[in-house]
């Protein structure tokens, strides 16, 4: 036994005698942590090597950047390793996966602002942080001239966190009970509804579906038109609903329709409940099929699609194939958090405008890679009010809300009407923190909401589709650095972390 584990022990007999909280043991977060940081290390050795191919001299940046990242990875794993195998807490849970985000957004942030870019680590983590929290802000201005390595590794960032993300939605966020998150917890007393008999099989099974996907997109983009090099980055930001590109005018820079079209379908992928993929096919039907929360998306995309279409055809004489296909692209862009966009559709008229601002807080499936409040939620809330008009009409009636013709029990509707609330709040207390750093009102308020639902583009001159993130103040930045994450992990998973019961116990 060491030190820290009899330090520890001591402490926490001492509490139980006295009737107090027992000390958090940091040493799993931390080991994890250090396990991360590692493979974070690894990664960043695959932009040294383009860099290296293509005779840029940044390569140094991401050698100097990886060891210095891999050696606090070891020193974390080697200090803090944990005896036996050892079984998160739920307050050990909490305390990981906001640390993770936060640990991961500064080391990789290192390259950026060891490059030669010359931004500073504010600019830096902000670009780290949209890239993991796959919300595809960005602050550097120049892509299309840019090192090869640089572009690649905000990919691989938009990547990394895209994966990351699914398998904490299906790991984690169900145990913690966020948001009614616990409706999808895998450990299900209907043994007929598991995926996979272990959720390290399941998140096994998404891992290989979200690889299978991204080269599959890869490959048809390549087809369609792109350089490999451009075929990979956006493959692996549209899985992700990232929305990173290796230009400056997004997808405004490819005119190929076939481009748009295949973005359009696999960013409508990345946006759909993963585990669904691998789900069994039962009574000769697959499961994504018959799941009421993806009727509810294509219902959402089909709909905004089809206005937005007919809008750009009678208002703005846009042919009728190209109002469809940038119509669909940017809804489906937007609703599912990626942040492409194929033309400035800030230049399409108000209505357009409204539609996209209520689009920034739609998002896609949970379970999936896109943010905001999520497709899940907004069924729960129509099927409240529908049942509140029942109930006025019907005042001894008895009705039920249910989901994929499940009962959901009164805990999941509260938190999910808990959720929503303080999803609400949060964007508002934000966009005024924004407007006191000197932001005018317009990209004040849709600066919060791209943040918080992580969606990248806002409306407006400064932060709009065809502009960055990159004039707004320092003090702004790390508004927006902090709201992502908070967007990205739901919320609660953050804040407890400020309630002083937490680290009561």
């Amino acid at each position: 036994m060491n030190l820290w584990t009899a330090t520890r022990n001591r402490a926490n007999s001492r509490a139980d005698s006295r009737g107090e909280a027992r000390l958090i043991d940091f040493r799993p977060v931390i080991f994890v942590n250090g396990i991360l940081l590692i493979v974070l290390a690894a990664a960043m050795a695959v932009p040294a090597a383009v860099d290296w191919l293509y005779d840029d001299k940044d390569w140094q940046v991401f050698i100097v950047s990886g060891l210095f990242t891999l050696l606090a990875g070891l020193a974390m794993v080697l200090g803090a390793r944990p005896e036996g195998r050892p079984e998160l807490t739920t307050r050990q849970a909490f305390l990981l996966t906001t640390s993770v985000w936060v640990l991961m957004t500064a080391f990789g942030a290192l390259p950026f602002t060891l490059s030669g870019l010359k931004i500073s680590y504010t600019d830096a983590f902000f670009e780290a942080m949209s890239g993991l929290t796959t919300t595809g802000s960005t602050i550097i201005i120049g892509l299309d001239s840019m090192p090869h390595g640089i572009l690649l590794w905000r990919a691989l960032l938009n990547w990394m966190g895209g994966i990351g993300i699914i398998v904490m939605a299906v790991a984690i966020l169900p145990i913690l009970r966020i948001g009614g998150m616990q409706l999808f917890k895998m450990e299900s007393s209907d043994k007929t509804d598991k995926v996979k008999p272990r959720t390290s099989q399941v998140a096994g099974g998404i891992v290989m579906v979200y690889v299978v996907l991204t080269l599959l997109c890869t490959l048809f983009l390549w087809l369609a038109g792109m350089t490999p090099f451009e075929a990979f980055c956006h493959a692996a930001s549209a899985l992700a609903t990232g929305g990173f590109s290796t230009s400056d005018s997004s997808l405004g820079n490819w005119s190929n329709p076939w481009i748009h079209w295949i973005l359009t379908i696999f960013m409508g992928l990345g946006g759909a409940t993963f585990v669904l993929f691998i789900s069994p096919w039962r009574r000769g039907r697959w499961a994504i099929l018959t799941d009421s929360q993806i009727r509810w998306y294509l219902h959402f995309l089909v709909f905004f699609t089809l206005v937005l279409t007919l809008w750009q055809w009678a208002v703005n004489d846009w042919s009728p194939s190209d109002a469809l296909r940038h119509s669909a692209f940017n809804v489906t862009s937007i609703v599912t958090t990626t942040g492409f966009v194929s033309t400035d559709y800030s230049l399409w008229g108000g209505l357009p405008q409204i539609i996209f601002f209520m689009l920034t807080f739609i998002g896609g499936c949970t379970g999936s890679t896109s943010g905001a409040v999520k497709i899940f939620r907004w069924e729960v809330l129509f099927a409240m009010a529908g049942v509140h008009l029942k109930r006025l009409l019907h005042p001894h009636g008895v009705f039920v809300i249910d989901f994929n013709r499940q009962r959901i029990s009164d805990a999941v509707v509260d938190s999910v009407l808990g959720f929503v609330v303080m999803y609400f709040l949060t964007f508002a207390v934000f966009a005024l923190l924004l407007t006191m750093t000197g932001m005018d009102f317009v990209t004040a308020i849709t600066g919060s909401a791209t943040a918080l639902g992580n969606v990248g583009p806002g409306l407006g001159n400064i932060i709009g589709p065809a502009g960055t993130f990159q004039p707004l103040p320092d003090t702004a930045i790390w508004l927006l650095s902090f709201e992502m994450m908070l967007g990205r992990l739901e919320l609660f998973t953050v804040l407890v972390l400020f309630s002083r019961s937490f680290w009561r116990g």
